[in-house]
């Protein structure tokens, strides 16, 4: 199902969706109609949908942009469920909603409700700084909170994960200054990075596109005490992510009053947790990890 809203982003109108709603939404405020069938995971003990929170324009050509939306095969809309919204890495450059599926899937047998963000990639041929990318990751995080109530999640238990890029994305959201729009926050419940392009001062990745901006664009140079929890994946043969980084993140995490937690993995370069590497092995750890942080934060029994 693919729900087309009339408004380019949030408050949502109203959304009737057929596997929840009994109130019909005005004809003018969604068109559904089937995902692919490829769209459809193998386990039918969850649901994916696709969900339309903006409509923008991209080197001049209006553009949609789409959420995949993952949830477990008994939610109803009046569920209060926690969630994750997950944004997918490659630099800013490149990448696929699709590398957080197998997350998602995962996450949905346990209870959650999950999101997978597409955004507006940058040009490989220019050095301009991830403005639109942190656009459009606000806008969708906060299209899914300020669509709680339809979308059966809990406004007040949404996490926000990623990895590389993906991971920044997350993280920008988490550390840097809230800023709500109509009174929706965009600072996400809860972190999960998977190792996470996330300081981007002098000698950090990204300063060739953020440059002197950096302290708009760097979680870690923004972290405060009214940041959520995180948890972090790092391997310690990551070149673009040295451990010392990480660790500073973590310090000064803590320094704030913070819960942070790091998981190094030895020998593990940049991209270890991705289900296609390694046979899965550091998926899965990685995963096991992610469950027992959301354990911790009672969110997942």
């Amino acid at each position: 199902m693919k729900i087309m809203l009339a408004r380019t982003v949030y408050p949502i109108a109203l959304i009737a969706i057929s596997v929840g709603l009994n109130s019909p939404a005005p004809a003018s405020a969604f068109a559904a109609d089937s995902l692919p069938a490829e769209s459809q995971p193998a386990d039918s003990s969850v649901i994916v949908d696709q969900i339309t929170y903006k409509q923008t324009e991209h080197n001049g050509k209006p553009r949609d942009l789409h959420i995949d939306w993952t949830r477990p095969a008994d939610w109803q809309a009046t569920d209060t469920r926690p969630a994750v919204v997950f944004f997918h890495g490659g630099g800013w450059v490149g990448g696929k909603p699709g590398q957080f599926e197998q997350h998602s899937e995962e996450l949905a047998k346990r209870g959650m409700v999950c999101f997978r963000v597409e955004y507006r990639l940058l040009d490989k041929g220019n050095n301009l700084p991830p403005a639109t990318c942190v656009e459009d990751a606000s806008d969708a995080f906060c299209y899914v909170r300020a669509n709680a109530e339809r979308l059966g999640i809990d406004a007040n238990r949404i996490g926000a994960g990623g990895g590389s890029a993906g991971g920044h994305l997350a993280a920008y959201l988490g550390m840097m200054d809230d800023a709500p729009v109509d009174g929706v926050s965009r600072k996400p419940d809860a972190l999960m990075l998977f190792n996470p392009v996330y300081d981007n001062g002098p000698g950090g990745w990204g300063t060739k596109r953020v440059g002197e901006q950096y302290l708009q664009y760097s979680p870690a140079h923004n972290i405060s005490s009214d940041d959520p929890p995180s948890i972090v994946f790092l391997g310690d043969n990551d070149r673009l992510v040295p451990v010392p980084a990480a660790e500073r993140f973590q310090r000064l995490c803590h320094e704030a009053g913070l819960k942070s937690e790091l998981r190094i993995y030895e020998g593990q370069p940049h991209g270890f947790f991705n289900a296609s590497k390694s046979g899965g092995e550091y998926y899965r750890k990685t995963l096991a990890e992610t469950i027992a942080f959301l354990q911790e934060i009672r969110w997942i029994e």
